[in-house]
C-alpha cells in the first residue's frame, strides 16, 4: 500500500530574489525612485506583479530594501579600498577611486544610489537611513586617520573629524560628476590629486612625501 505524497505548497519560485534585488537597483538607478513605476519594475526585476506584490512589496518598501542591501555591498567595498593598502595616502586614494569606479561602472546609470538617488526621495526612514550611512562612513575614514597616527604617518594633532568629513564629501562630490558626465579618466586623476591634498598639515601647502 502506498503512501501519499505531501504535495509542496504553493508554485516554487521561478526567480532569485537576491538577483530580483539587484535588477532593481539598476531599474532605480536609471530612471530614479519618482521616475519608476511597478510596471517598471515588473519588467526589469523579471517577476509577476502578483509575486512582486507577495514577495517585495509596493515600490516604496522594494526601494527601501534595495537602498538597505546596496549600501551593505557598497560599504564593504568601500572598506576594503580603504583598509587594504599598506600606506594612509594609498589608503585615501584607493578609498577615492573607488568612488569614481563604482559612479562609472560599465553597464550602470553614472552615479550612485545613495547619492545621486536616494537623497531626492521625501521619506523620513530613507532620510534618516542616509544620515546614519555618511555618519558610518565618516568614522571609517576616521578609523583609518587614527590608524595613520599611530603608525607615526602622520601627527598626533592632525584634525582627523575635519579631513575625514572632507574625504567623503570628495567622494560624493566625484560621483555627482560621473552623473553629470565627467570622463572617467579625469576623475580619477582628481581623485588622486585629493589624496595628496587632504593630507596636507595646518595651513601646510607641501603635498607629503609618499
Amino acid at each position: 500500500m502506498f503512501q501519499k505524497s505531501e504535495r509542496p505548497r504553493g508554485r516554487p519560485r521561478s526567480f532569485d530574489e537576491r538577483d530580483a534585488l539587484g535588477k532593481a537597483t539598476r531599474v532605480f538607478r536609471a530612471k530614479g525612485y519618482d521616475g519608476v513605476t511597478i510596471d517598471d519594475l515588473v519588467a526589469g526585476m523579471g517577476v509577476g506583479r502578483p509575486s512582486l506584490y507577495s514577495v517585495f512589496g509596493d515600490k516604496r518598501t522594494i526601494f527601501v530594501r534595495v537602498l538597505k542591501a546596496y549600501a551593505e555591498a557598497k560599504g564593504a567595498r568601500a572598506a576594503k579600498a580603504l583598509f587594504s593598502p599598506p600606506t594612509l595616502r594609498d589608503s585615501l586614494a584607493s578609498f577615492l577611486r573607488h568612488a569614481v569606479e563604482a559612479a562609472t561602472e560599465e553597464g550602470s546609470a553614472p552615479g550612485c544610489l545613495m547619492v545621486c538617488v536616494a537623497p531626492l526621495v521625501d521619506d523620513a526612514e530613507v532620510r534618516q537611513f542616509l544620515t546614519d550611512a555618511v555618519a558610518a562612513g565618516v568614522a571609517l575614514v576616521e578609523r583609518r586617520f587614527c590608524d595613520g597616527i599611530s603608525a607615526g604617518e602622520i601627527p598626533s594633532d592632525f584634525p582627523v573629524a575635519v579631513r575625514a568629513s572632507q574625504v567623503t564629501d570628495l567622494a560624493r562630490g566625484l560621483t555627482m560628476r560621473a552623473q553629470m558626465g565627467a570622463p572617467r579618466k579625469t576623475l580619477l586623476r582628481d581623485a588622486e590629486e585629493a589624496a595628496d591634498l587632504v593630507l596636507l598639515p595646518r595651513g601646510g601647502n607641501a603635498a607629503p612625501e609618499r
